[in-house]
């Protein structure tokens, strides 16, 4: 398109006055007010080849098949693909020569009298980008922050106008399309905590990328990848599940990286109230371990998330610095206990105050919130740079005003020691490893595990 379109009144006319465009719009629960948009403009009738309502369970399972939560990706992919199958049915003959058509759905539960809790959806679309091509698809999850029910409709009327209208003008620049979809939209109202492009527009998107965008754009404070790459929701990845988290940079993944988490798993595992077999292991990255001099280097990232996934983690991309933040985050989905795998060196860094200026109780008021729920630190020992002794959790010294806390931390089991780790792997660094990967010193190779190795060979990573 010629012109800037920036007004979801601009946008919606838009698609009513193109004559090459023809869709349905589907729309579960609270999420019934994007199709308003089409009609409110006027012209609707030349691209609304229908308006579904499933309001009642009954119904929307009596028309879409019964599944076990109506707000679910599963509910959201039988919408789309029923809606989408019947235009084709119903319309590919008569008008499929010079028509593109879509299929829009969204299910979503919000705020309301009876339910004072944040709202959370899916929304999708499902189109062709030209006419009789295979189609193509655009699956996102949203969590909803407005204090009330009119507001959550507002933005999810909002929301589904620009998904519309970026699907149809904006699928050659998926980055772009991305961030269009907050326009017009009140900042903290909305969550975007997942996305994923498929289908002949999009080829060559890398869905990956697109999670580290969301982040990376204020779409959303933490976006998640699993062990096979695949960008997933992280609510329904970690819900009542256990979380052993290493935070790191990950450039690369070095033979301590992969102890320390190991060894965090045995111990972690061993705890009374942890199953084994319900435990995610998530390898996470902060935007300020991706950035250097302010800028994320796109392929560095796509070579770290592809290690991590290599060694069978899952990948967590946040812009949460603060630990205590990462905690709080994380405890909105799971009420199982929650383990950080860490060093000395980090340990140290928690415990400087003037991380925690911005509080207004301080370095207190950090602690109250890591720790109120199930949650514990794992440290491995370091080498002491001026001793060269081994230094575990029992010899940190931290600021005699602070000693006592630290003290009650570790009497109480908030903190404890990894006696498990290989002493003789506290001496690699990743960031010396890295720059023998790009001085083409072989002897990085003996400093990573085998697997990781392979890859970094095979695909030239990091050189």
């Amino acid at each position: 398109m010629d012109n800037v379109v920036e007004t979801p009144h601009q946008k919606a006319l838009t698609v009513n006055l193109d004559k090459t465009r023809y869709g349905t719009l589907a729309e579960i629960g609270a999420g019934q007010e994007t199709a308003r948009w089409f009609f409110r403009v006027g012209a609707a009738a030349g691209t609304i080849a229908s308006a579904m309502s499933a309001y009642d369970m009954t119904f929307s399972d009596a028309i879409y098949g019964p599944v076990k939560r109506y707000v679910s990706r599963e509910r959201l992919e039988a919408m789309l693909c029923r809606e989408y199958d019947l235009l084709l049915e119903r319309l590919l003959k008569q008008r499929g020569d010079n028509t593109a058509f879509f299929a829009f759905a969204n299910t979503v539960a919000a705020r309301s009298y009876s339910r004072d809790v944040d709202g959370q959806g899916w929304l999708g679309i499902r189109f062709q980008h030209k006419e009789q091509q295979l189609h193509s698809q655009i699956d996102i999850h949203v969590s909803l922050y407005s204090s009330s029910y009119l507001q959550d409709q507002e933005t999810l009327g909002v929301l589904g106008v620009n998904l519309i209208y970026g699907a149809l003008y904006m699928h050659e620049n998926a980055e772009s399309l991305l961030i269009s979809l907050l326009d017009n939209i009140s900042p903290g109202s909305v969550e975007i905590d997942m996305i994923e492009f498929s289908g002949p527009a999009f080829d060559g998107v890398d869905n990956r990328l697109m999670a580290l965008y969301l982040v990376q754009h204020g779409l959303s404070n933490a976006a998640m990848i699993n062990a096979k790459g695949k960008v997933v929701q992280i609510a329904d990845s970690l819900w009542q599940k256990s979380v052993l988290i290493e935070r790191s940079r990950f450039q690369p993944p070095t033979k301590l990286t992969v102890d320390l988490m190991e060894s965090a798993y045995q111990t972690f595992s061993n705890e009374d109230n942890v199953n084994a077999d319900n435990i995610v292991m998530l390898g996470e990255m902060t935007l300020h371990d991706l950035s250097e001099e302010g800028e994320i280097d796109v392929k560095d990232f796509l070579s770290r998330a592809e290690l991590l996934c290599e060694l069978g983690w899952d990948v967590l991309i946040s812009n949460y610095g603060e630990c205590y933040r990462l905690a709080q985050y994380l405890f909105r989905f799971t009420d199982k206990p929650i383990a950080l795998a860490m060093g000395v060196p980090l340990l140290k860094r928690i415990f400087r105050e003037s991380y925690y200026k911005d509080l207004p109780g301080g370095i207190l008021e950090s602690f109250g919130r890591l720790f109120k729920n199930d949650l514990r630190f794992y440290v491995c020992p370091m080498y002491d740079n001026d001793s060269g002794k081994l230094q575990g959790v029992s010899d940190l010294q931290v600021a005699p005003h602070l000693q006592h806390l630290y003290n009650h931390l570790l009497d109480n089991g908030f903190v404890r020691p990894l006696a498990l780790v290989n002493t003789r792997h506290l001496e690699i660094y990743s960031h010396k490893v890295l720059e023998m990967i790009r001085n083409d010193d072989n002897k990085w190779r003996s400093q990573v595990p085998e697997n990781v190795a392979n890859v970094i060979s095979g695909k030239c990573l990091f050189s």
